[in-house]
């Protein structure tokens, strides 16, 4: 059986690339005078938002599903999610002609609820907490025997996310910093292995909000400390790391930065007037981070990834 937390090599993540291959997008690499004026910085943005599902968790879970044996797919897979993860294990698991069982919080949003619906798979609503996440997840996986693909925590997950970082730095060998958003973990350790293996002397930086800085406190006291409960926009980090990615982000990341509310949604607004281009809040966090921190970025070149544009646009934040 496969060692679902064991730390994936360079060579997990470029296996993964070829699972993959036949499945996900390429997604193009975008950058913006206005962007690079105000940040006084050249910004490469890995467009993520025009993934399959929208986002780039469709990486992580066509790897991890594609990989399982057939004993392990059988009953079919499952997971808690608020939105994206959830529609790419439900992607998957169609691709796969297997059945899907997604656990989401009653606050998620409208528009990746029914997303996860329309690609087949089976929804339960959960309170927003993590404790009633995998309580409940644990209840539907007794019920099915379906076989659980954690969101984050899980190397096939963050094999298969670094695979972007890998198409960035194919397109972009020159840069000086890599930034990702941050929930679970899966992207930015992904990213941190990737890129490290790479080229070692690129900055690995993780973004988070204010008001779900779990990771930023836990990489700053160097223990992992669990975020219970959270209230930010951004509802894809509004998860708790986990320890996989954890411990991985502690060896290969440079430094974590947070962002308020107010930065987040003014970053969103610009990116969508400016670029032409839907982001989700969750994307708009590096963005923020690197607005907000001129004189550190300043005269740098930086990739960013856009992690994914499912918006619910009847719930704008502005």
């Amino acid at each position: 059986m496969i060692d679902t937390l064991s730390i994936p090599t360079i060579s997990d993540i470029k296996a993964a690339h070829r699972i993959i291959d036949p499945y996900a997008h390429r997604t193009p690499v975008l950058s913006s005078t206005k962007v690079n004026t105000r940040s006084k910085a050249s910004v490469f943005f890995k467009c993520e938002n025009f993934q399959k599902v929208g986002a780039f968790k469709f990486r992580g879970a066509c790897n991890a599903v594609l990989t399982l044996s057939d004993k392990d797919a059988e009953q079919g897979v499952a997971t808690h999610s608020s939105g994206n993860h959830a529609q790419a294990l439900a992607l998957a698991a169609r691709i796969r002609g297997i059945k899907a069982y997604v656990v989401m919080p009653e606050n998620a949003p409208k528009v990746k609820v029914e997303a996860v619906k329309n690609y087949g798979a089976e929804v339960t609503f959960c309170e927003a907490s993590l404790d009633a996440r995998e309580g409940t997840l644990a209840e539907v996986v007794k019920r099915t025997g379906a076989t659980t693909i954690h969101p984050y925590n899980d190397s096939r997950i963050v094999a298969g996310q670094g695979t972007a970082a890998v198409e960035l730095l194919e397109e972009c060998p020159f840069l000086d910093i890599v930034m990702t958003p941050i929930g679970g973990g899966g992207l930015l350790s992904g990213t941190a292995l990737a890129v490290k293996s790479i080229n070692p002397d690129i900055e690995v930086i993780g973004t988070e909000p204010v008001e779900a800085d779990d990771a930023y406190r836990s990489f700053k006291e160097g223990k992992l400390i669990p975020a219970y409960s959270t209230n930010t926009i951004a509802d894809g980090l509004r998860t708790s790391l986990g320890e996989l990615p954890f411990q991985i982000i502690q060896k290969h990341v440079d430094d974590i930065l947070t962002v308020d509310e107010e930065s987040i949604i003014s970053a969103m607004r610009f990116i969508w007037e400016r670029m032409n281009m839907i982001i989700e809040p969750s994307c708009a966090v590096p963005v923020a981070a690197l607005f907000n921190n001129q004189e550190r970025f300043a005269g740098k070149k930086i990739g960013i990834i856009i992690t994914g544009g499912n918006v619910d646009l009847d719930n704008l934040p502005w």
